[in-house]
């Protein structure tokens, strides 16, 4: 095996505990498609296409209540955000990459791949040539592993309409917590955290899923103020002991 093939398949190896994860979110979003009144065809164009689970879980619940497009259109716009962020902590890393490489991966980039990318760019072992390979299978396997989970949902969405109500869910919850819980390494992160899970179920019962937004608003928020008052801090004390 060549050496970008063994890059490739180590990323999809390291990727399989999110891909237990994502398996039965996949496959209850493929039933709650289906039971909401998207086709077959539509079902497997949304995974395909837009590849964003919490985006399309969203989407598909707004359709079904009957949200206009402005309100889907700016929720997921919202909730997907977050990509900024982890596109701007990989920049440094793929920015030499050809635009050929630059596309696809930004396209393919979720939650899952960035926890388990982003700790190999870390890795000064790792050879840096080889990286973007990595990042790759990473992807793919995350991107496989979705449209045929959705895929099988929609299979057995007409046969199983009971089966978002099993709590298969929990799966991906989980998941989302051994994601982030490993990265609240300072207090900034904790505190942005801490907000948005408050606010999160504070706001919970408002239509359209409002609440969902505004805990990501407000843990954003509360992250850079946090941020930029603990730079502030360690400014004032640094000059505080030069002058000392």
């Amino acid at each position: 095996m060549s050496a970008h093939l063994k890059a490739f398949a180590c990323g999809a190896r390291d990727t399989l505990p999110m891909l237990l994860g994502a398996l039965p979110f996949g496959i209850i979003f493929g039933t709650l498609a289906i039971a909401s009144g998207l086709s077959m065809s539509a079902t497997l164009l949304m995974s395909a296409l837009v590849f964003a689970g919490s985006a399309q879980f969203i989407a598909v619940s707004l359709v079904a209540s009957g949200a206009g497009l402005a309100v889907l259109l700016a929720t997921t716009l919202i909730l997907n955000l977050r990509h900024m962020l982890y596109s701007a902590s990989l920049l440094p890393y793929v920015r030499h990459l050809p635009q050929r490489w630059k596309v696809p991966l930004a396209f393919w980039l979720t939650d899952e791949t960035f926890a388990v990318v982003h700790r190999h760019y870390l890795d000064q072992s790792a050879p840096e040539e080889l990286k973007h390979w990595y990042f790759l299978g990473s992807s793919l396997a995350m991107y496989s592993n979705w449209f045929v989970c959705t895929l099988i949902g929609a299979l057995l969405g007409s046969s199983l309409p009971g089966m978002a109500g099993w709590g298969l869910d929990f799966a991906m919850v989980a998941t989302f917590i051994g994601i982030v819980v490993p990265l609240l390494r300072t207090r900034p992160m904790l505190l942005a955290a801490v907000v948005a899970a408050v606010v999160a179920v504070g706001a919970n019962g408002l239509p359209y899923k409002l609440g969902l937004m505004l805990a990501a608003l407000a843990g954003v928020l509360v992250g850079v103020w946090a941020e930029r008052w603990s730079a502030d801090a360690n400014r004032l004390a640094g000059g505080a002991d030069e002058s000392v």
